[in-house]
């Protein structure tokens, strides 16, 4: 089954995500869809009991219930779970409050044009050349690069992100009566990137999952146990599951070359599944979001239609995960009756 969507109206920030403006809608795109998650071939793991009153929300619309986004800051916490607030965390590095000193309200950078929303994952940081560095990596979607290092021994690497990587690189019109002084604080400069090294595209499939527990039992039961199963479910569709940090090739490019002269490896679909905090709509748990990375191809050889787009996906259980990988990963269909929404290279909100 296929059906149309069409551009919602904008809120301010998915329009101007990067500097682009919407004066009329574009043309429908028509939408590979599926009514329903196909039922599972094999045993999966049976869905937990809840505690009472924190129970699942099956009546309430799901389509579209998302806040757009012009980035969402994945950091690498290699932690599982987090205070409900995740900027209040004092167990040592905390990436996301300073960042959230920077674009949180009343921040630095604050853009109601220009969302950038944070989020902690059980992601593993990359190990820096030494190793005695205090160290943070984050992805940035869907932009779908890899930041490995940002060194916490200064303020500056963060400072460095956000001009490199996080402010818009064009205004909104809204801003047109600032100083020519504010307007160039509030937009990017790619000169900064030169001091964040060994950014790269990310080539993986990112499955995550909201496990919360420091903000809601659901989301703390079904997280880990949907990360599980999708880690099983992917190994059997033939997806390579990656363990433990990204590792960095050092040097120049000729040294980078060398170390892998002569190395013949099978390259495989590879995805990494982690455990996130909070994405909102905790009543919907689980909550996924499948982000699926720009080169992605399907088995004919053809261009993955949701290639460079995240999807999210609520009520998940178990038994949906083995149908979740095979309609939306490997055919390339939204599963309708799952879908939250999702957001396009564009910025721009999906919505059946």
């Amino acid at each position: 089954m296929r059906r149309k969507w069409e551009l919602p109206n904008l809120t301010p920030f998915t329009a101007v995500a990067h500097g682009h403006g919407f004066a009329t809608k574009p043309p429908p795109r028509i939408l590979p869809t599926v009514a329903t998650c196909p039922s599972p071939t094999c045993q999966c793991a049976e869905m937990p009991a809840l505690p009472k009153g924190s129970e699942i929300d099956h009546k309430s619309p799901m389509n579209g219930v998302i806040a757009g986004y012009a980035e969402q800051v994945l950091i690498c916490t290699g932690k599982d779970d987090w205070p409900s607030k995740i900027e209040e965390d004092n167990g040592g590095d905390n990436l996301a409050a300073d960042l959230k000193e920077l674009f949180g309200r009343g921040g630095t950078y604050a853009d109601p044009f220009h969302n950038v929303a944070l989020v902690n994952s059980s992601l593993p940081s990359s190990v820096p050349p030494r190793a005695e560095v205090q160290n943070t990596s984050v992805y940035l979607l869907p932009s779908f690069k890899y930041v490995p290092f940002l060194p916490r021994v200064s303020f500056d690497h963060v400072q460095a992100l956000a001009k490199g990587y996080l402010l818009p690189e064009k205004l909104h019109s809204a801003h047109d009566g600032l100083s020519p002084l504010h307007r160039d604080m509030l937009t990017r400069s790619d000169a900064y990137q030169n001091l964040l090294p060994g950014v790269q595209d990310v080539t993986d499939t990112l499955v995550l999952i909201c496990g919360h527990g420091g903000r809601d039992v659901r989301c703390g039961i079904l997280g880990p146990l949907l990360r599980d199963e999708f880690e099983r479910q992917l190994e059997r569709k033939g997806v390579q599951v990656l363990h433990g940090p990204v590792q960095i090739q050092y040097g120049n490019e000729e040294d980078q070359s060398k170390q892998l002269e002569g190395k013949v490896e099978d390259v495989k679909d590879t995805a990494r599944v982690a455990v996130i905090s909070h994405i909102g709509g905790h009543k919907f748990a689980g909550n996924i979001i499948m982000y699926i990375p720009p080169g992605k191809k399907l088995a004919d050889g053809s261009a993955h239609p949701f290639a460079g787009h995240g999807l999210w996906y609520g009520r998940v259980e178990p038994k949906h995960v083995e149908g979740l990988i095979e309609e939306t990963l490997v055919k390339g269909n939204i599963v309708a009756d799952k879908f939250r929404g999702g957001i396009d290279p564009q910025r721009r909100i999906l919505r059946l």
